[in-house]
């Protein structure tokens, strides 16, 4: 199986399934960026179902074993349980999850966990209405995620985890009122640090809030233990509450970079293989698959990919940054 320059393997695919969202979320598509008139990936330029199962299949035959469909927002692609019912059937694949907005769920929730969908993560940044409707670009209601997650529930998703990326002077304030709503509740809350993904959402180090600090203000009310994590490479730091009222955790790619252990890989909505969340380009998969490469050709084609890769920018983000190095991809062109 194969290692990039740093010893690292490749274990976790997240495939975008389409560009458009039904959100403007400022930390990602924000509305003076994509406003009605963006043009997106038209259906011929993104995947196929078809052509997503094949190259799954080759990074499978490399070690992935976890997947994640993810957008733009997932649930804008039309029939996607039927893709969910295709990867499910792939031998070897242990998880495959999803993360959404929620506006949708209640639509979809029971037809993807028929399908075989395992996981949901659901962005839930505010329960406030008014910074709600402020994160979404003016496109979304809390109440419709909270259906969303209801309609979740009643599918069969035991434990949902809730995402919210915290932002000084916008929602870091708000944090208690998540975590008061999911205490007691088989659901897990994840505090992100605000990251420069992309280009466009004009990234400011001093917007962010450091998980650090959050821990000190969570837990001074809520007091919390640490718990291991569930596996190498386990993205979220992991806190219980003492009372056993649950658990919570927090996302700290500006504050405490995870780079070493990532072993995740990317693959766009229009095929190009991404082999770190800031990449500046990807590499093109989908031109080799339609012009008839075999499976073998595919997976020697990621391989190859692979064992070049030597990134870790959330490492070296101030030595970038102060060398001008701010190109990345858009988030939601390759998922969160």
């Amino acid at each position: 199986m194969p290692r990039d320059t740093l010893s690292r393997p490749l274990r976790d695919l997240r495939i975008s399934v389409i560009d458009r969202c039904n959100f403007r979320c400022p930390y990602c598509m924000p509305e003076d960026q994509y406003a009605q008139d963006y043009v997106f990936l038209s259906k011929d330029q993104r995947l196929r179902f078809e052509e997503i199962d094949r190259l799954t299949r080759a990074f499978v035959s490399l070690g992935v074993r976890k997947l994640r469909l993810t957008g733009g927002e997932p649930l804008l692609r039309r029939d996607l349980p039927q893709l969910v019912q295709q990867l499910a059937r792939i031998p070897q694949v242990d998880d495959i999850a999803m993360t959404t907005n929620g506006v949708l769920l209640p639509k979809f929730a029971q037809a993807l966990r028929d399908a075989g969908l395992q996981r949901l993560t659901v962005s839930l940044d505010t329960l406030d209405a008014e910074t709600f409707r402020t994160l979404s670009g003016g496109r979304g209601e809390v109440s419709e995620v909270l259906d969303g997650i209801a309609a979740a529930e009643r599918a069969g998703f035991g434990q949902i985890k809730l995402n919210c990326v915290v932002m000084r002077g916008i929602n870091d304030m708000q944090v208690f009122d998540l975590v008061e709503r999911f205490r007691g509740t088989p659901h897990i809350v994840r505090f992100i640090e605000y990251m420069d993904v992309g280009t466009v959402n004009h990234w400011d180090n001093q917007t962010v809030v450091r998980s650090a600090e959050l821990i000190e203000r969570i837990g001074t009310r809520w007091p919390l233990a640490g718990l291991e994590a569930n596996y190498r490479g386990e993205v979220a730091e992991r806190y219980r509450f003492v009372d056993g009222a649950g658990e919570i955790g927090f996302i700290s790619s500006v504050s405490q970079p995870f780079c070493g252990d990532c072993a995740r890989a990317r693959l766009s909505a229009d095929g190009k293989l991404y082999t770190c969340l800031f990449a500046r380009s990807g590499h093109d998969l989908r031109g080799p698959l339609r012009d008839e490469a075999s499976d073998e050709e595919l997976a020697a084609l990621i391989s190859s990919r692979w064992q070049q890769r030597a990134d870790r920018y959330s490492e070296q983000r101030a030595q970038l940054r102060a060398q001008g190095e701010t190109q990345h991809v858009e988030m939601f062109a390759v998922g969160g």
